[in-house]
C-alpha cells in the first residue's frame, strides 16, 4: 500500500530536515511553530495549509513544489 500523500511529505520534509542538521525541537524553534505541531507534519497527521507548507520551505530553504516533488517520489 502505497503512503498518503501527508505522509510522504512529512517523510520528505523529515529528510530536509535531518541534512539541514536540525533537531525537530530545534527547527521548530527556528520557524516559531510549537515542537509537536511540527512533529505531527512529520508523521503526516496534519494536513498543511500551503501558508504553513511555505513557512516550512522557507525554514529549510527550498520551494514547495521541490518538497511536492520528493514526495511523490516516496512510497
Amino acid at each position: 500500500m502505497t503512503p498518503s500523500l501527508l505522509h510522504r511529505l512529512g517523510q520528505a520534509l523529515r529528510v530536509r530536515r535531518s541534512a539541514a542538521g536540525y533537531s525537530q525541537e530545534g527547527f521548530a524553534d527556528h520557524i516559531g511553530m510549537h515542537r509537536t505541531y511540527y512533529s505531527a507534519i512529520e508523521r503526516g497527521e496534519k494536513n498543511l495549509q500551503l501558508d504553513t507548507l511555505h513557512k516550512v520551505c522557507v525554514g529549510l530553504g527550498c520551494k514547495p513544489w521541490e518538497v511536492l516533488q520528493e514526495a511523490d517520489n516516496y512510497e
